[in-house]
This record gives C-alpha cells, sequence and structure tokens, in this order.
C-alpha cells in the first residue's frame, strides 16, 4: 500500500464528512508538532482548498522528523470552510486580505520563527519524511534553497504507465536544467528556503504565477539550490496544471514543445528574465 493511501478518503471531500475521530486524530497530533523553537517554519497557504485541506494536514501532521518544526497556515479570501478547518484542527493562521499566491506565501514568511521556511500546498500530501529530507537538504554548507519532485495521485481517469512516462519525461527536464537554471525547476509545492535570505530578496506580488521562481533567482547569488531527487521529498497532489491542457498527452505535447524551445538555453546560467505581459498583475 502507497504511504499516501491514508489520507485518500478524505480527499476531495467536504469538511462536513470527515470523521470526527480523524479531526480529533490530526488536531492532536498537529499539537504534537509545535515546537516553541523551530529550525523549520512549514507553512501552508490555502485559498477554497476545503475539500483537499483535510488531507494535506493529516500528512503535516504524521511528519517523522528529528528537527523542532511549527506548522504554520494563511488563508487567502476562501468562501469555503477552508478558514474553519485552520480553527477547528487547531492550526496558528491569518487571513491575507490581498489575493494572489505572493502575497499568501509573503504572509507566511512575514511569521516565520524558523531558520527554514517550507512551502506548503493544501492541495498536495507531503511523505512522513517530507521536512527532516527539505531540512537536510538546507543543512548542507552553501545551500540556501531547495526543491523537491512530486507525483499525481492515481486515478481511473489517467493510466499509470501514462503517468509514469509523464512524470519521467518532467522529472529528467527538470533534473537537466536545474545545474545552470534551478530557477526555472523551482515550483512552489515542493520548495524550501532560509527564511532570513529569503525577506531579504522578497517574494513578488505583482505576478500572477511564478513568485517562487522569481524567489530561487534572487537567492542565487547568495548560494546554491538544490536538487532532491529523494522519495522521501516526493509530495503527491492533484492534477490542476495539468487539466488546464485537456488530456495526459495533450499536457505532454504543450511542455515538449516548450522544453524542446528553450533546450539550447538550458545549459547556460541567466541572471535576469523578461516578465511575460499576460502574467502581470494589473
Amino acid at each position: 500500500m502507497k504511504w499516501y493511501s491514508k489520507y485518500l478518503p478524505v480527499y476531495e471531500k467536504p469538511f462536513a464528512e470527515v470523521p470526527a475521530e480523524t479531526v480529533a486524530e490530526v488536531r492532536a497530533k498537529l499539537a504534537e508538532r509545535q515546537s516553541d523553537r523551530p529550525l523549520a517554519t512549514v507553512s501552508v497557504i490555502a485559498c477554497n482548498e476545503e475539500k483537499r485541506l483535510t488531507a494535506c494536514l493529516w500528512s503535516l501532521a504524521e511528519q517523522r522528523c528529528r528537527y523542532p518544526m511549527e506548522i504554520i497556515a494563511t488563508d487567502n479570501l476562501s468562501k469555503d470552510r477552508t478558514a474553519e478547518i485552520f480553527e477547528t484542527l487547531g492550526l496558528p493562521w491569518q487571513r491575507e486580505t490581498t489575493p494572489g499566491c505572493g502575497h499568501a506565501r509573503l504572509c507566511g514568511l512575514n511569521r516565520a520563527r524558523g531558520k527554514y521556511h517550507i512551502n506548503i500546498d493544501a492541495d498536495t500530501i507531503y511523505p512522513p519524511r517530507y521536512v527532516e529530507t527539505m531540512v537536510d537538504a538546507l543543512e548542507r554548507r552553501g545551500v540556501v534553497a531547495a526543491s523537491s519532485l512530486w507525483s499525481y495521485i492515481p486515478d481511473a481517469a489517467h493510466s499509470a504507465a501514462g503517468l509514469w512516462f509523464y512524470e519521467l519525461a518532467r522529472d529528467t527536464h527538470l533534473w537537466l536544467q536545474s545545474f545552470q537554471r534551478p530557477e526555472l525547476s523551482v515550483r512552489g509545492l515542493v520548495f524550501a528556503y532560509d527564511t532570513e535570505l529569503a525577506r531579504k530578496v522578497g517574494i513578488r506580488t505583482d505576478i500572477i504565477r511564478g513568485e517562487d521562481g522569481s524567489l530561487a533567482l534572487g537567492l542565487k547569488p547568495y548560494g546554491r539550490i538544490a536538487f532532491v531527487r529523494s522519495r522521501r521529498a516526493r509530495a503527491v497532489t492533484g492534477y490542476g496544471t495539468v487539466s488546464k491542457d485537456g488530456t495526459l498527452l495533450d499536457s505532454f505535447r504543450v511542455r515538449a514543445v516548450k522544453a524542446l524551445k528553450g533546450l539550447g538555453g538550458m545549459f547556460f546560467k541567466k541572471s535576469e528574465y523578461k516578465d511575460e505581459e499576460d502574467n502581470l498583475l494589473k
């Protein structure tokens, strides 16, 4: 049985359908994870994630980590029961009243007490050694940030073979890209970094997407961005970005064409990128 199977019964379920004993268990375990002197801040951001949030927090509540940690949350103007879940499960949380992923990430970063800040997306489930493995990477000499990989939750609409090939191709591309352009291999759902350096660089709030890659770019002058390939740091998530392109094959075609166009520049460092007009917040 896969490590994440335990959490799937409450994934994509309204909070009202989560068993009371599960709620009590997650609340108690989350409280046990909280340290008054954390080395790492695990920062959850959520906007209308009621159906996926409980599974995410349950996986965080069962982290096996030798480092002291805290788990905090940010609600970005949810209209469902997201904020209520944070409250019911006893998680320290704050509402960010300006919409946007950058604002939500920044809200968490500003409240973090840990030396390291670990991004968490509310629609994602994390393996039991995730936090420990990411902190291990950050503790290495010269490392200022770390990014890892993720898989998609298997379902009837996507073949196992198709997912395996898709993820293998994507992982290989991200790995090759990470040598010279690690900022392009960073994804917010699996990204961790030095808290004080991130505050110094800043998280962009004027763009729709890519705030984490922009932060990674700003961190590069201070040290190395580690690319973590360990299964211990491989999260699982839904098909949000993939589904926007249609089928899995459609998504592969779109990303393959984009990767081939940028193949030549992948092996050369870059210190500046031009913003795309459609990515700027008006």
